[in-house]
């Protein structure tokens, strides 16, 4: 999700330097790096280390992957379908409000985020349909940077965070109203467990609707190239493993969901999911994330680095992202790859 748009982010060089690392001490930022590549197939990684791993993966990717993702998208790190016409910050809006309205959330009903990031969506969504959010993350430098948004925003009273593993997730039976997920809970290491969890939290009668990664029916395992474009984006995106759309919505089934609806939503998108990334396109809106808005970040990291300002490990993490970025057009351009196989599913009563 290395992707930035100059009218969604309000951070600067600054910024990006002193939130390089997260909660990493910044000499430590370096074998942080080291450890997190070491995980992945491109540096002679298992799925099964990663899947084994995925809590301290995870940690690691998003201590040193946020700042990036806030410098260049701004606080919702997602993509979305796009009309011709509207810009980046419209259709990721439209997509968190398109959650919202199948989910059929009433004012003053209570809300679960899983996987929540730094809390754009949610602030978004709460204000949208009049409801209380929580999010669940386990990294605390994301909720950090979420709580200090939370109060810029104005929306303390409706909008928290819970620091925990989705995994465990610290919450009674039957507590939320209305649970979601936008591309998140694809870090999980078993898309069965995580669900089950999702359905443990849920009230009976209501719904959970997701945006999930997955790759296509049109991904060949035994294809060199779709292994590649496959292994880029889990390296730069902190995957254990990327699911089908068949697996997921098996894996909803067996959690015990009926499914409502699904569709991969990237299909019926007029502009393509991966504009934003794709280096032939240009856009001023849009300058961090062209090919010269790229090449200017590429620098003035090498340069913050240099100077002392970003930890050193802040190239490499650049690196893999823009890896990551490259990965995704090419799954998005082969149709192999969607970051929005949605789904609406209910828990029966």
């Amino acid at each position: 999700m290395y992707v930035c748009a100059l009218e969604m982010s309000k951070a600067g060089a600054l910024d990006l330097a002193s939130g390089l690392g997260g909660k990493i001490e910044k000499d430590d930022v370096l074998s942080a790096v080291d450890k997190y590549e070491k995980y992945h197939a491109s540096f002679g990684g298992l799925d099964e280390e990663r899947k084994a791993n995925y809590s301290d993966m995870v940690n690691k990717y998003y201590d040193l992957a946020t700042s990036f993702y806030e410098y260049g998208w701004g606080e919702s790190f997602h993509f979305a379908p796009r009309w011709k016409g509207e810009s980046l910050r419209e259709s990721i809006k439209r997509h968190e409000h398109f959650l919202a309205l199948q989910l059929g959330l009433k004012p003053g009903q209570n809300v679960l985020d899983v996987g929540c990031g730094i809390g754009g969506p949610l602030r978004e969504i709460a204000r949208f349909s009049s409801t209380s959010v929580t999010g669940l993350n386990n990294n605390e430098y994301q909720i950090t940077r979420g709580k200090t948004l939370n109060r810029v925003a104005g929306v303390e009273q409706t909008c928290s965070f819970e620091k925990a593993d989705f995994m465990k997730m610290p919450f009674p039976e039957n507590s939320f109203d209305a649970v979601y997920a936008i591309e998140a809970t694809c870090h999980a290491p078993d898309a069965v467990g995580c669900y089950k969890e999702i359905y443990r939290v849920l009230k009976p009668g209501q719904s959970f609707a997701a945006y999930e990664w997955c790759m296509t029916d049109a991904f060949d395992p035994n294809n060199r190239d779709h292994l590649k474009i496959k292994a880029e984006i889990e390296l730069g995106d902190g995957l254990p493993d990327i699911r089908s759309t068949s697996q997921c919505l098996a894996a909803l089934k067996e959690a015990g969901f009926e499914v409502i609806w699904e569709k991969d939503l990237a299909k019926d998108s007029p502009l393509p999911w991966y504009l934003p990334l794709d280096t032939s396109h240009f856009s001023l809106t849009s300058f961090r994330l062209t090919a010269i808005g790229r090449f200017f970040t590429k620098n003035m990291v090498i340069a913050l680095e240099y100077v002392g300002l970003a930890p050193k490990g802040s190239q490499r993490v650049q690196s893999f992202l823009e890896k990551a970025a490259e990965g995704l057009v090419a799954g998005g351009k082969k149709e192999i790859f969607t970051p929005m196989y949605f789904f609406l599913a209910r828990k029966p009563q």
